[in-house]
């Protein structure tokens, strides 16, 4: 059975709040995620260290950049997405959504996650990305059992 229908259009853009927004991550990013990855590095790693070994304690930019053509590429195929969140002219990165598909789990379709950057954590940002995932995923996304978390 297939992750997602085939019909199913991903949206590309995403309003949170009027200063903040999702879309998918690309390749081109890489200048505004580097420095947002690598100033949280500490407490991603934390995150998604064990599962994901990432993001290593001394990836470069190149590294980085590589790894955004995956996501895009990801993104294209449907196979998984990475919703990067933005400032509104797209100057800074403040965070990550990332959506995957889930074969493992009775019941599960989708794992949801997410962060923002070191010195939004604890800040209005971050509680309405907190509030916001769930309810677009719930509203947008044909998940019959979406896990939150990673």
């Amino acid at each position: 059975m297939p992750w997602l229908p085939a019909d199913f259009a991903h949206p590309t853009r995403v309003p949170l709040d009027a200063e903040h927004h999702l879309r998918p991550i690309r390749e081109s990013d890489v200048d505004v995620d580097y420095p947002a990855v690598m100033g949280s590095r500490q407490r991603l790693w934390s995150l998604y260290g064990e599962k994901w070994g990432w993001p290593p304690a001394h990836m470069t930019h190149e590294q980085d950049r590589v790894d955004l053509a995956r996501h895009e590429r990801e993104q294209d195929a449907h196979e998984s997405f990475n919703y990067a969140l933005f400032d509104a002219d797209e100057t800074e990165l403040r965070g990550c959504v990332y959506i995957d598909p889930v074969d493992d789990e009775e019941g599960v379709d989708a794992r949801i996650s997410w962060w923002v950057v070191d010195d939004r954590v604890g800040t209005d940002l971050e509680r309405a990305l907190d509030a916001f995932v769930p309810r677009w995923i719930a509203e947008v996304w044909p998940f019959a059992g979406p896990h939150y978390g990673i």
